[in-house]
């Protein structure tokens, strides 16, 4: 045995003589389970003391462990989300969560710099705020708790999750399992810890904890805005409507087959999916046949009239469809299903069609033809509505692909590729499920819930 192991051995066996025992005084029900929210916080907050003493290798130690030791129930938990919240699909999901796990960046996104002058050396370098407040969607449940405890702890931090009630049995599972291989890893309990019973009350109490030092939020424009209003620094992933352009020189079959395959994926779940197609008039006939050919199903006008009343009554998606498989959407409406099930609705519509308007969360894509590429930029920036999320083009004019990545400032801007290129899935970066547009931080990673600390040296170290 090495000094290595030694050391592990010997911090295991302390820790575990030192750590509370499952349902006793210290409000725990089952590992990283809590009866109350002040408890989970206050167990959190010791356990982040403890690791702010570890070294690097030790966070480096937890995120390899949770990558190896998750990596067997990943296609279980798609299964069970999917399940449980009745969005999307399992076998989405999967991938989804596997993208998560597998490239999501650990200590290696926290670089260090340093500048040295005549007045000596200053090193710039991140460190952990403390416990997180990490609110998790009922959309993205596993991979928005995957991607951000990798990401968290990585960093050096506890977390807190407050996960979405649609979406309890599957979160707690997860949530439980993370904290054993954390604690199997490093020997500190309650570095990942969330409440039995997450309802809006408890999230609400989170946020005014205290011990809270920072809010990372993963959902709708209210509960970002209720971040807002705690006084605490906030991390927020809101809303976002993608518009898709096609100009008259993309490569039509391969632009086809990106967005159907991006649109369709979980069900149009993700919030940087394709949400409209602005494609130019000219092609926009061939463009809407190829994406026949990959498994669009081309709805008549009285058929998306009928899709629109009962999917996005009084301009607003229904609840009950979001997520939901194009064949569902259909029988919900009333239209017949074709015998093979489509992937993808599309329809062709107006530009002020509801469908362009609102972020649907369906498998269901508007395709708005125009005059021209400076008319789809126009239409674009007027459907993604300032909120810099994404927007997606298809487009051989190098100038045109620039012109409108500086029009619309998208926090992720995907050329020539389907929509989840842009968080690291089948194109080059990591991956991310917290992408804070409200808050302007953008594609979030480990360094984004680290400060950034100035240590200065004064006459030394400068040897130019």
């Amino acid at each position: 045995m090495n000094t290595s192991e030694l050391e592990t051995l010997i911090r295991n066996i302390l820790s575990e003589q030192l750590a509370p025992a499952k349902g006793d005084a210290s409000g725990a029900r089952s590992n990283g389970i809590f009866n109350s929210v002040d408890e989970a916080i206050n167990a959190a907050h010791q356990a982040f003391l403890r690791y702010q003493q570890s070294p690097l290798k030790t966070r480096s130690a937890i995120i390899s462990a949770i990558r190896e030791e998750l990596k067997p129930h990943l296609a279980a938990l798609a299964e069970e989300s999917a399940a449980e919240t009745g969005m999307g699909n399992k076998e989405d999901k999967f991938l989804k969560n596997q993208a998560a796990l597998d490239n999501t960046p650990g200590i290696e996104d926290l670089t260090t710099t340093a500048l040295t002058g005549d007045g000596g050396m200053v090193l710039f370098e991140y460190s952990p705020f403390g416990v997180i407040g990490s609110v998790a969607p009922s959309t993205n449940p596993t991979e928005t708790i995957i991607n951000n405890s990798i990401s968290m702890l990585a960093a050096g931090n506890a977390v807190y999750f407050s996960p979405h009630p649609g979406a309890k049995k599957v979160s707690l599972k997860l949530i439980s399992m993370l904290e054993e291989i954390v604690f199997r890893s490093c020997g500190i309990r309650n570095l990942v810890v969330t409440v039995a019973e997450p309802t809006f009350e408890a999230t609400q109490q989170m946020m005014a904890h205290p011990k809270i030092a920072l809010l990372a939020i993963t959902g709708g424009p209210g509960i970002v805005a209720m971040g807002m209003k705690s006084g605490k620094k906030v991390i927020g992933a809101g809303a976002g409507n993608p518009p898709c352009i096609v100009d008259e020189t993309a490569d039509i079959v391969k632009a086809a087959e990106d967005i159907i395959n991006g649109a369709s994926f979980d069900y149009n779940l993700p919030c940087i999916a394709e949400k409209s197609l602005i494609v130019v008039e000219s092609v926009a006939e061939r463009l809407v046949q190829q994406m026949q050919n990959f498994g669009a199903l081309l709805l008549s006008p009285a058929d998306t009239d009928k899709l629109r009343a009962v999917c996005l009554p009084e301009g607003q998606a229904n609840k009950k469809l979001v997520g939901k498989s194009p064949s569902a959407m259909l029988e919900a409406a009333g239209i017949a299903v074709p015998a093979k099930a489509p992937r993808l609705l599309i329809a062709v519509v107006n530009a002020d069609d509801p469908w362009v308007s609102s972020e649907q969360l369906m498998p269901m894509l508007p395709v708005v033809k125009v005059k021209d590429f400076d008319g789809a930029l126009a239409l674009a920036l007027k459907v993604e509505e300032g909120l810099h999320h994404t927007a997606i083009m298809h487009s051989q004019n190098v100038s045109r692909l620039n012109l409108a990545a500086r029009t619309l400032q998208t926090s992720i801007f995907v050329k020539n590729g389907p929509s989840y290129a842009g968080i690291g899935v089948g194109g080059e970066g990591f991956t991310t499920f917290t992408i804070a547009t409200p808050t302007g931080e953008g594609t979030t990673s480990a360094r984004t819930f680290a400060r950034s600390r100035r240590c200065v040296l004064t006459n030394g170290f400068s040897i130019r």
